[in-house]
């Protein structure tokens, strides 16, 4: 997997800001779509950047472990792990779960990425963040 592809494409669709703000889903998220979970959060104050991008960092590696064991036993590339990962980032891991035909296409033989990145599109996440969802679907379609 590509990290440094990785890190410029999430912050790339997720943008940033550095107070809390609500996201398409009307959930308070702060940084590169950082979703605010914890209770330290405050509406208004205003973040350092290095601490954002620490959360960040941390965000990342948790979406990276959780495509590792949910990709472990697939034959796919390294660009199309790069793209779940962003996906579970987003997502989260049990978000990703539920893209059934995606998975079952990526486990076929060799993995089917068109299918795949059909599946993608196919999707309520595809109408909920249609530029990502289709950069991201069109990048799986071009994996090998």
């Amino acid at each position: 997997m590509n990290y440094d592809k990785l890190l410029e494409s999430v912050k790339k669709h997720e943008g940033f800001r550095d107070v809390v703000y609500r996201d398409t889903l009307n959930k308070r998220t702060v940084g590169y779509g950082h979703l605010c979970v914890e209770d330290h959060w405050e509406d208004g104050k205003k973040y350092d950047k290095e601490y954002l991008e620490k959360i960040l960092e941390k965000d990342l590696q948790s979406a990276i472990d959780q495509a590792h064991d949910m990709c472990a036993n697939l034959k796919i590339s390294d660009n199309a792990k790069t793209i779940i990962c962003e996906m579970i980032f987003q997502l989260g891991g049990n978000g990703v779960s539920k893209f059934k035909n995606m998975w079952k296409a990526l486990k076929e033989d060799p993995p089917n990425y068109f299918e795949a990145h059909v599946q993608m599109l196919d999707s309520r996440w595809a109408k909920q963040t249609p530029n990502r969802a289709h950069d991201m679907a069109e990048q799986m379609q071009n994996s090998k």
